[in-house]
């Protein structure tokens, strides 16, 4: 059980990193270049167990999971990246943390898992954390220059990087669960492999037009388009064990911890302001984590 933990940790990480070199890759790239990135530079860490193991046996519902979810998760890759274009990688990230409050209510519906109480306070924790690192962000207008406690949400609801952000929370709460479905119907490294193929052949028509209208990239281009891939891979081969032995929505709101470091390397390599009161949130949310952990 602590092993799996570990891989859940692990995931948060792999997925702060790929927030990072995907932002620096939006700086001269569209997202859907970027997302189609993800799904291809992913293949060969994920194909290349392959020459030396055998493929899984694929359950019925392997191909009905692959569909649904590639899909949603194509579009919710697309809208990440249209709300890092938008928005501080530090403010839009921790809002991925309201994935695991939306797996409250979808994986008891799909997967039949409930969460024990500690499961839901930590998850709770974790929201209030996410709040708390946006509370800087002030809805102030020519009529009224006040601001409220609602503040945070309104902002969340009426800008557009936050609004797209949780869009993609949402969505993300919904493969999550269909996650789960996918691997126990072939093998964690195999589901991992078959939603980044599925990205990166979907993407591939996206990929012909951008060079059609000579797109050119350079060698960074390259380089960063790489470890978007790479991350990704990592990232999702750590979660996909992770949820073999953990709930759902436990394994994701530890996942969600990425926004942690995200607040870091935020401050750290695009110099993003209101460090203070966004670490402050991001300590709400580890403690939001041990009490999934001691659940």
């Amino acid at each position: 059980m602590i092993v799996s933990y570990i891989y859940a940790i692990l995931s948060a990480f792999f997925e702060a990193l790929r927030n990072v070199s995907g932002k620096m890759g939006l700086k001269d790239m569209d997202e859907y270049l970027v997302t189609w990135a993800f799904g291809f530079f992913a293949l060969p860490f994920l194909l290349f167990p392959y020459f030396f193991i055998s493929i899984p046996s694929l359950g019925n519902q392997y191909w009905f999971a692959l569909i649904s979810d590639g899909i949603l998760n194509v579009t919710a890759t697309i809208l990440q990246l249209k709300s890092m274009k938008h928005s501080d990688l530090s403010l839009v990230i921790p809002l991925t943390s309201f994935t695991p409050l939306f797996l409250l209510i979808m994986a008891p519906l799909i997967l039949g898992q409930y969460p024990t109480f500690l499961g839901v306070i930590g998850v709770i924790f974790i929201v209030i954390g996410s709040y708390i690192l946006n509370t800087k962000r002030k809805l102030i207008t020519a009529q009224r220059r006040t601001s409220d406690y609602l503040d945070p949400f309104k902002a969340m609801v009426k800008e557009k990087g936050p609004k797209l952000m949780l869009i993609a929370a949402f969505l993300l709460s919904i493969t999550s669960s269909i996650d789960k479905i996918g691997v126990s119907n072939s093998s964690p490294l195999f589901w991992a492999a078959s939603v980044h193929l599925f990205t990166s052949v979907t993407l591939s028509p996206v990929l012909i037009h951008e060079f059609r209208n000579h797109t050119k990239l350079t060698g960074m281009d390259i380089k960063l388009l790489f470890a978007v891939g790479a991350f990704s891979a990592l990232s999702l081969v750590a979660q996909y064990i992770a949820i073999t032995t953990l709930l759902v929505p436990y394994v994701i709101a530890i996942k969600r911890t990425s926004a942690v470091m995200s607040v870091l390397f935020g401050y750290l390599i695009f110099k993003e302001k209101g460090i203070k009161g966004r670490l402050a949130g991001s300590v709400i949310m580890v403690l939001g984590v041990v009490f999934i952990a001691l659940s």
